[in-house]
């Protein structure tokens, strides 16, 4: 079968290989993949995986066996692969606590688009109430962002989505931001909960905006830049304001995949996939997710599988 194998060598870091066909644990489905979803940053780290090694931790396709121990969907099912490894393949092995089962109505394309990206922003958004509270998203039209805007707006938060330019803030009020800027320069009121996906210098100024009490999440750094705090930055009295990490990619996301795509059938979330195409062609769908080209998420056909 064909996958898209880890290649340093290659444009995309990535390139379509033949490769041993999954044997299955007994916790374990055998599912047929129809369609994957491309993170940034597992693009731009791909070099930290081995060579050769198949790649990819987000899909959607539909089960050929169900897990020998009877666990998760059974076979027939159309399923959501989230935060998994090697999913990048005609047929893959799969967690039973990786998998949800897509609701009737909801397009595998979009199923696909919610692992890393809506995980993440469900999670850190379930650390509090962010009801009547003011949350500050980062990076605000990529793939967490949007999932992130989105749903901060249905817990009822007061949402301020950030974003690199005003072209790339297009369509975001839509989500349910109540405000949409350019970076963060000249933003004052404080916040009570910031999810930041872009790091350097834009972490630190964030923290400033932080109210007593509040929490900022760093799940990213796209920037690639260095953090740099003032002098006395990270001092103040009153109730403790924290900075806390997000990396929990142990844990099962079945649950939670499970209620993402209660809120796409139910028309409360969008998956907002801005580029779609086949994965033969990786090293263009690469090169326009890397330019900062993809405004949410690029999903791409599996083409040649079952």
């Amino acid at each position: 079968m064909r996958a898209l194998v880890v290649d340093p060598d290659a444009v995309a870091s990535v390139r379509l290989a033949e490769v041993a066909e999954p044997r299955p644990r007994p916790d374990q489905a055998l599912v047929a993949v129809r369609h994957i979803a491309l993170n940034y940053g597992e693009l731009v780290y791909a070099s930290q995986w081995p060579t050769g090694s198949v790649h990819g931790h987000d899909a959607a396709g539909v089960v050929v066996e169900q897990a020998a121990d009877g666990t998760g969907p059974a076979a027939g099912t159309r399923v959501a692969i989230g935060l998994a490894a090697h999913t990048w393949a005609e047929r893959v092995a799969v967690d039973s606590t990786r998998l949800a089962a897509v609701p009737e109505g909801v397009d595998l394309v979009d199923a696909a688009a919610l692992g890393i990206a809506g995980v993440t922003a469900l999670r850190v958004l379930r650390t509090r109430s962010v009801l009547r509270r003011r949350v500050l998203v980062t990076g605000a039209s990529g793939g967490v962002g949007r999932f992130a805007v989105q749903l901060a707006a249905i817990a009822g938060a007061h949402v301020t989505a950030s974003v690199g330019s005003a072209e790339r803030g297009a369509g975001i009020s839509k989500l349910g931001a109540d405000e949409v800027v350019v970076g963060v320069d000249g933003l004052e009121r404080p916040f009570d909960l910031v999810l930041d996906t872009v790091g350097g210098p834009q972490l630190a100024a964030v923290w400033g905006l932080l109210a007593a009490g509040g929490t900022l999440h760093v799940v990213g750094h796209a920037s690639g830049e260095p953090t740099v705090f003032d002098t006395g930055a990270l001092f103040a009295f009153g109730e403790p304001k924290s900075i806390t990490t997000y990396g929990d990619v142990t844990s099962p996301v079945d649950a939670d995949l499970t209620d993402l795509l209660g809120l796409l059938a139910a028309g409360k979330l969008s998956a907002e996939v801005d580029l779609r195409g086949s994965w033969e062609d990786i090293a263009d769908a690469v090169a326009a997710l890397k330019s900062r080209r993809v405004k949410g998420k690029s999903v791409l056909d599996v083409t040649g599988g079952d």
